[in-house]
Parts: structure tokens; sequence; C-alpha cells
């Protein structure tokens, strides 16, 4: 059995920064997650971007496959990825597609006539929720007694890597019907900095706050009507020596069909990510040593994808 959490709420409009910076930071090290309202992206877009995925994801599968993932911008299929690597099972029952950093040209997109105004609107979102995450960071800065531009100083937020994971979970209705046990996404941390989601409000989110405790208890997170859920990734555990902690998680296969949508906000590729000033000391040395984002990401990336 789970029980329902009740997860701190942060107002990132609050002109009190200090106040709301203590309470993000008593929110990372007790849960891993928090809510996030007031963060300036408008309902409007958010439904556009919610209709405009499951308008995509509605083609057929040859259609989609023609977007087929190449620098992790495009579409993954169903059981495409397992992001619990210790699980025997295929993979993961949800259908992804990757909108990377606008600049660098990576990106893949459908046809206009296919569908209009995709593009426009995920391009949008994508500047939208970049700003409210670099917002975010600066109080996270505070949080931890650094500047709260630190991590603009430290090369972080130098064409930082901003993902939007578009994610479509099937219901349970339209899967086949197997004896094994399938996750809409198996338990798994996040890889980066910060990550900040939006559901259609379908439940099926859980974390586990301690997660190398036996049996594991997984509590329901349940969905607030606008406002984003912010959690911590490994990245930020490790740049806080462990401080923040970066909470297992995964998501039910949902009896009805469930949308969401990601947005990974991740460090620039050279950033050096070590222990900060602030969270060690000669009783509490560093654990990790410095390492370059890219390099960490890369990494990761490649053990969860399904050979």
């Amino acid at each position: 059995m789970s029980n329902a959490l009740q997860l701190p709420i942060i107002d990132l409009a609050s002109p009190d920064r200090f106040s709301t910076a203590n309470s993000i930071g008593k929110a990372c090290i007790d849960y891993g997650f928090f809510y996030l309202v007031n963060h300036g992206v408008d309902e409007e877009l958010i439904k556009k971007v919610f209709e405009q995925s499951s308008n995509f994801f509605s083609f057929p599968i040859e259609e989609k496959m023609k977007l087929a993932i190449k620098n992790h911008r495009g579409y993954t299929a169903l059981y495409a990825e397992k992001l619990d690597t210790t699980l025997t099972t295929k993979g993961d029952s949800k259908e992804t597609f990757y909108v990377g950093p606008l600049a660098d040209g990576l990106n893949q997109w459908p046809l206009e006539e296919d569908l209009p105004s995709w593009r426009s609107t995920m391009e949008t979102y994508h500047q939208k929720v970049l700003s409210a995450g670099t917002k975010l960071l600066s109080l996270i800065a505070l949080s931890l007694k650094l500047d709260e531009n630190f991590f603009g100083k430290v090369g972080a937020l130098n064409e930082p890597l901003g993902f939007i994971r578009l994610l479509h979970y099937p219901g349970s209705g339209d899967l086949d019907s197997s004896s094994e046990e399938i996750y809409g996404a198996s338990a798994h941390s996040d890889y980066g900095m910060i990550t900040l989601l939006m559901t259609d409000g379908v439940p099926g989110l859980q974390i586990c706050r301690e997660k190398s405790k036996q049996p594991q208890v997984w509590e329901d997170v349940p969905s607030i009507s606008g406002a984003f859920v912010v959690n911590i990734g490994d990245m930020m555990e490790r740049w806080t020596n462990c401080l923040f902690r970066s909470t297992l998680h995964r998501v039910l296969p949902p009896r009805q069909e469930r949308y969401s949508v990601a947005f990974f906000m991740d460090p620039g590729k050279d950033c050096i990510v070590e222990c900060l000033e602030s969270c060690c000391s000669e009783a509490c040395p560093p654990r990790f040593p410095p390492i370059k984002a890219s390099d960490y990401l890369e990494e990761r990336f490649r053990l969860t994808s399904v050979k």
C-alpha cells in the first residue's frame, strides 16, 4: 500500500527570496521533491502543449518512427527504455518525444502541414520553462549559502542542456496483456540538476524517500492543477555531497491513458560538477571526484537504453 504525500509548495513569485530559499532547502533535504506555483508558465500554453503532445502520439507508429530518436532528440517507442536496469522485464510502457536545446539545430520536428504550430508551441514552452528553471536555480543557490548567480558563474547556465520530454502512458487496456509486471516508468532517479514536471492529473507518480531501505516504501504524489512537480537530480545530489536528495520515483501503469511533460534542466556540457564548499568539511569530505557534466550524462543515458 502507498500513502498520499503532502509535499511542500514553493511560490516562485514570492518577494521574500530568503524565506523561499530556506523552504526550498528544507524540501530538498527532506523530500527531494516539491510543488512550484506562480512559475510564469501560462496555463493556456500548458494546455496547448498537452493537446499537441496528444496529437503527435495519436499518429500511426510508422509515422512516429520517421522521427526516431537521434542525438537524444525525437521519438522513442513503447518498451524502448528501461529506467530500472535491475528489472528483467522488456521495458517501460511509455512512448516519448524529446526536444532539446533550441539553438543547436539538432531537434527533429513533425511537418508543419501534419501538425500546425507544433514546433512553435514546443519552442515557446522550452523558453518559458527554462526561464522558470533559471529563477529556481538562483533560489537553490541561496538555499546552499551561495551567491544567487553561482550556477551561472560555474558555467551551468552557459548553454544549459534543457530537454522537454513529452510522455504518453497508454491505459492498461491498450497494452499487451502479460503476466510480468511492467511499469509506466520503472524506479529511477533523474540524472541532472532539476526536473520540472507537469501532469494531466491522472495519478501514477510515486516516490520512495529511503532508496536503500528494504522493503521500499512508496508514496503517491498527487497532482496540483497548474503546479510543476519539481525534483532534484543525481547531479545536484552530487554537487551538494548528498545533502539534497535525488529521490527514487516511478510511474505505475495507469488504468487510463496518462500524459505528462518533463523538463530536464542540466548544466552546460563543459561545466565541472564538484562538491560545493558549503556542503563539505573535514568531518564530511567530498564523496565524489569532480566530473564534466557531459561525461556524466552520456554514461547514464547509455545504461538505460534497451538494447
